[in-house]
């Protein structure tokens, strides 16, 4: 894994007018960003334009403003872009969403129905839906086309820390406060399976690229692992010294990268494998992707004092 050997370098830059709650990379091309605040803006960022915001030591892209989205009347916690890049959909503290078509700026549907903050969002690999988890402890399924909500998962007893579609994208599977990984099937609109072996909420969720694999971070500090056949833990990591904020596979399912405060760390698994440790000084990370096969883009959330 000699792409994490690198030295890096992280400039702190002003992204809102307040508090910065939330960004995404984008996973295709890993040259964009999105991230929502308190000014309850959204804003779209792009590598490779002049202003430099942030850069590695060996300089891959740099990151500027292309446009500032306005709309929501609330601060933006939640931010996810569409499988293409073409979309982004924003989640406000009332509860409501926002989806922006970014090739004209514009809004194209605002959708609500949640009773409180949306805490996490995701889009369907194929289809013209979104789903979206909130504070509330419920999961909603959106279609876009018909500006509505299909269904609302319940079953969570906290908070919906994040979630995510099956790259076939037949299951919604939603990890929670309340330290539990769910699965839902969205033909039949109900609950698969509960895991419930997490000591501590769940904050990330992320599935295999090839396998019937997933993989959670917790406040627990560890990653699990877990077959997705059986829905049985495979294995998981050793306690780390924080909470596990950020996971992404690699594209090619080789391995598992891993974000903890001042560290990014490579798994394996079956068995676990620690393949590589690396202090990173970015604080709190909040997402990551790959480009030009090197990890190269991974933010800390900028909080304005």
């Amino acid at each position: 894994m000699s792409q994490t050997k690198r030295a890096w370098k992280l400039q702190e830059f002003v992204a809102h007018g307040a508090n910065v709650n939330c960004l995404a990379m984008g996973h295709k091309t890993g040259r964009v960003m999105v991230t929502g605040g308190e000014d309850r803006k959204v804003n779209l960022w792009t590598a490779g334009k002049p202003n430099c915001i942030m850069q590695l030591e060996e300089s891959v892209g740099e990151f500027t403003l292309i446009v500032s989205l306005a709309g929501h009347t609330t601060p933006v916690d939640s931010v996810r872009f569409g499988q293409n890049e073409e979309m982004v959909v924003a989640g406000s503290m009332s509860g409501a969403l926002k989806i922006w078509n970014l090739e004209e700026a514009k809004i194209l549907r605002t959708l609500t129905g949640h009773k409180s903050s949306i805490k996490s969002l995701d889009f369907h690999p194929y289809g013209d839906y979104a789903a979206s988890g909130s504070q509330d402890s419920t999961i909603k399924l959106w279609d876009i086309r018909r500006k509505g909500c299909i269904y609302t998962y319940k079953g969570h007893t906290n908070p919906v820390n994040t979630l995510r579609f099956s790259p076939d994208g037949k299951w919604i599977a939603s990890g929670g406060e309340d330290g539990l990984i769910k699965i839902w099937d969205l033909t039949a609109g109900k609950l698969m399976t509960d895991m419930r072996l997490h000591t501590a909420g769940v904050n990330v969720i992320e599935f295999h690229p090839n396998e019937l694999l997933l993989a959670s971070g917790s406040s627990d500090k560890t990653v699990k692992f877990w077959d997705l056949e059986t829905f049985q833990l495979i294995c998981s990591t050793d306690m780390d010294a924080n909470p596990v904020r950020c996971i992404y596979f690699h594209p090619d399912g080789t391995c598992l990268y891993s974000g903890v405060k001042d560290f990014l760390k490579v798994y394996g698994w079956e068995p676990t494998q620690c393949f590589d440790s690396v202090p990173i000084s970015w604080g709190e990370v909040a997402d990551m992707s790959l480009a030009q096969n090197q990890l190269v883009n991974i933010f800390s959330l900028l909080i304005l004092t």
